[in-house]
């Protein structure tokens, strides 16, 4: 499935930002992004997706971080391998699960953004892809989701004007999601 780009949001420093409905697993970014549990558990959504076509090596590395290291913290990234996957790697973000919007669940998801793109720029990326982290069976309601996302990426490039990274999509394959984001990015340009 050829993305889709739905808006384009060019910052100053000449960074890309696109909201696209596409298939986040077709994605020929340097880096894609995970919407992860704590545990690693790659087993429905989008994190499923990319285990079924990456390939299970990429749930057996994740599982050998976990049992390593812990769970990890909401707001917090892991890198792996891509697989089979047309990218360098995966960073695997740890979104909140929405309550009732009282358990600081926008700010763990703006760390969560926030610390994918410091990532993202640790390993010297020029592209990215994420999908709306928390949005699926995390039930984080998507326009909210996607007003911290965009959000967050702009606060980023305008404490990080270094970036390596060049370009961002957020790519969603449902269509209704995708139309929400771009329309985020649309008031940007007001």
């Amino acid at each position: 499935m050829t993305p889709i780009v739905l808006s384009r949001y060019v910052f100053s420093s000449n960074v890309t930002l696109e909201a696209c409905i596409g298939d986040l697993t077709e994605e020929r970014s340097d880096l894609i992004v995970n919407a992860a549990n704590g545990r690693l558990r790659h087993g429905g959504g989008v994190a499923g997706a990319i285990i079924a076509k990456g390939g299970k090596e990429i749930q057996t590395e994740s599982t050998d971080y976990v049992r390593e290291h812990g769970t990890i913290p909401v707001g917090s990234v892991v890198v792996t391998g891509s697989g089979n996957l047309p990218t360098k790697g995966i960073i695997h973000a740890v979104g909140p699960v929405w309550t009732d919007g009282t358990q600081n669940e926008d700010t763990f998801l703006a760390a969560a953004v926030l610390n994918t793109l410091k990532k993202a720029d640790d390993l010297g990326a020029k592209s990215l892809s994420l999908p709306a982290i928390s949005s699926g069976i995390f039930a984080y309601p998507v326009t909210r989701c996607a007003t911290v996302i965009v959000g967050s990426i702009v606060s980023y490039f305008k404490q990080h004007p270094e970036s390596t990274i060049r370009r961002i999509r957020i790519v969603d394959i449902e269509e209704e999601t995708a139309e929400l984001f771009a329309k985020v990015l649309m008031a940007l340009d007001n």
